[in-house]
């Protein structure tokens, strides 16, 4: 149960990253992107929560607001520090390393939780890892870096994004349900994401530029991005419903199975965004990146063997 909802959580957290890259090649604004990311995902957690009677007996709980607060800072934050050393450093850096911040989660399942993990479930984890690591490599990409201050992006990002990873094992442990903490976590990073698509909406309206992520500056401009403030928020509506199904597996995942497994399985992810490049966009994938895709099947099948 636990091991085909954390590879259900990958699939479709990947897809919710996967419309953020269609907003992208499409020159939609990512903040616009993001806010409607966390409006739908808001509601999403909020008719689950309901649905499960959980949603207003939680809410008087300080620990749901404690949590969701910390849990909402390492989603919204994370997100917003990544794009931040992007603007400082390779992607080809950047990407791989903010995603290892899922050997902290795996830290926090074995040594905490003191989670069992065998020979072969630890070459799995391993080769999932690795996946992780060469899908986002890319070999022409320089990877000097010139400012200091992408260092600090990167370590900040790793450190929030393990705290919206590994915090919902925690919450589980404390006998929290999962969707009410979302839901929290969720509705306050809409205050963050309306403020920026406001500023967004104003630099429009004087003509200025609206703001796109810098590895889509050379991609090809879709007629469709004609209106970027309406494509960034209708598909960050509708990656915020993948994301909403995803974290809500993961948490499923973390409360029936082991942490140090199910976060290198969600990490995975990223793989689902290059598999759709593939199909739609027809990208050429590097040796290594190819290679990812074989770790990944590899590490999957250990695990379950």
């Amino acid at each position: 149960m636990w091991f085909a909802a954390a590879v259900g959580s990958a699939l479709l957290f990947g897809l919710a990253g996967w419309w953020m890259k269609v907003s992208q090649m499409r020159s939609g604004s990512s903040n616009y992107l993001l806010l409607g990311l966390y409006l739908s995902g808001t509601a999403g957690f909020g008719v689950h929560a309901a649905l499960e009677h959980s949603l207003a007996v939680s809410l008087t709980d300080v620990r749901v607001w404690m949590a969701g607060l910390l849990i909402g800072a390492g989603s919204a934050l994370g997100n917003v520090l990544f794009m931040k050393a992007l603007e400082y450093g390779p992607a080809s850096l950047t990407s791989p390393l903010t995603n290892m911040n899922i050997v902290l989660v795996i830290a926090l399942g074995t040594f905490v939780y003191h989670e069992p993990l065998g020979t072969m479930e630890f070459i799995g984890v391993v080769l999932l890892l690795a996946a992780v690591v060469l899908v986002s490599i890319r070999g022409r990409e320089k990877l000097s870096i010139t400012q200091n201050k992408w260092y600090l992006y990167v370590g900040l990002s790793i450190i929030l994004f393990a705290i919206r990873n590994g915090g919902l094992k925690v919450t589980g442990d404390w006998g929290l349900s999962s969707a009410p903490v979302l839901f929290v976590s969720y509705a306050i990073s809409i205050l963050w994401f309306a403020y920026a698509a406001l500023m967004d909406h104003k630099r429009l309206a004087s003509g200025g530029a609206a703001s796109v992520p810098a590895d889509a500056a050379s991609v090809e401009r879709s007629a469709a991005a004609s209106n970027p403030t309406r494509t960034g928020l209708l598909l960050g509506l509708l990656a915020g419903l993948f994301s909403y199904g995803g974290l809500q597996l993961y948490a499923v995942a973390l409360q029936t199975g082991q942490a140090n497994i199910a976060g290198p399985i969600f990490a995975a992810n990223s793989l689902v965004v290059a598999a759709g490049s593939i199909v739609l966009y027809r990208e050429r994938l590097t040796v290594l990146q190819w290679a990812a895709f074989i770790l990944m099947i590899a590490g999957l099948v250990l695990i379950r063997a």
